[in-house]
């Protein structure tokens, strides 16, 4: 069973890995354009998507590094693998999309001291060619494991912020040249700083819960608890630690405390809650510990 899950997550990885490399050509090619355009139009706004679009390809690059270190085989020094690369290319996705909001914010501050005049017609013809690069990555990323694997998450997050940011840079375009107003391009830069920030708190908060051996959102201890002394047989339990190992892989561990009386049925109460934990949680790396007593008391009394 747990074989399965391995080679699920090898394919779900694989189809991934493609699906990133597609993002990563689509918004470097942009990249490049739309950095020369925000130098040519002297648009914040621009050269902040341009800034936020080379950081999305360094970043797509670090999830695509990730996921084909994922993908390493077990080894004797490393027995749960090299999945957790993956949450830390998420990791450090957070942090590099809360540096990038702060790097705009101070840009869009000195914009208000000393506003800059803008070329709004070459600023909407760009950010929308940069914003059709944006779907066309989005959309590519969106086939992969978005919503389970932080990773991908990550870097879908990075492109959608981007997305944002082309949005605002063809509204403020629009705003400049019908009112001529140029500080519509720092106003609407600080918005796209803000959307950026909350985006990576979210996943740097998640992404830290992973690391720290936090409890998976989607289970519940208590019922955990609940379920395994409702076994018959089972009159107590402790030691119950349920992790993450990566995205869509989680970790349970147990100690189970049977009645003396139901000792021969030792086999039939472990099959019990192995079933209860691999088919209602979908765990499929636990370990069960069947104790005739509690060995805590026990450990006490030697000590």
């Amino acid at each position: 069973m747990g074989h399965h899950h391995h080679n699920h997550h090898h394919h779900t990885g694989q189809k991934n890995k493609k699906n990133l490399i597609i993002a990563m050509l689509m918004i470097g090619s942009w990249m490049i354009i739309q950095f020369i355009g925000g130098l040519w139009t002297g648009s914040l706004a621009l050269l902040a998507d341009a800034v936020h679009m080379l950081n999305d390809f360094s970043n797509l690059l670090i999830s695509l590094v990730a996921i084909i270190l994922a993908a390493k085989a077990v080894t004797q020094k490393r027995t749960y693998g090299n999945h957790r690369y993956e949450v830390l290319a998420a990791l450090f996705n957070s942090v590099a999309l809360l540096v990038i909001s702060v790097f705009i914010f101070r840009e869009a501050i000195f914009r208000f001291m000393s506003p800059q005049e803008i070329i709004a017609e070459g600023m909407i013809f760009i950010a929308f060619v940069g914003l059709i690069a944006n779907i066309g990555a989005m959309y590519a990323l969106t086939r992969g494991d978005v919503k389970e694997n932080l990773n991908m998450r990550g870097a879908y997050l990075h492109v959608l912020s981007d997305t944002l940011g082309s949005v605002v840079a063809i509204l403020a375009g629009v705003i400049i040249y019908f009112t001529g107003w140029y500080m519509a391009d720092p106003i609407l830069s600080i918005i796209i700083a803000i959307m950026i920030a909350f985006t990576a708190f979210s996943l740097l908060k998640d992404s830290v819960h992973v690391l720290l051996e936090g409890t998976p959102e989607n289970i519940n201890v208590k019922e955990i608890e609940h379920a395994l002394l409702n076994i018959k047989g089972v009159i107590n339990i402790h030691d119950l630690h349920v992790w993450t190992i990566t995205s869509g892989i989680n970790s349970l561990t147990v100690h189970l405390i049977i009645d003396p009386s139901y000792s021969e049925k030792n086999h039939e109460i472990l099959l019990q809650a192995n079933e209860y934990i691999r088919t209602n949680l979908n765990i499929k790396h636990s370990t069960v510990q069947i104790e005739k007593e509690d060995l805590r008391e026990h450990e006490h009394q030697t000590i």
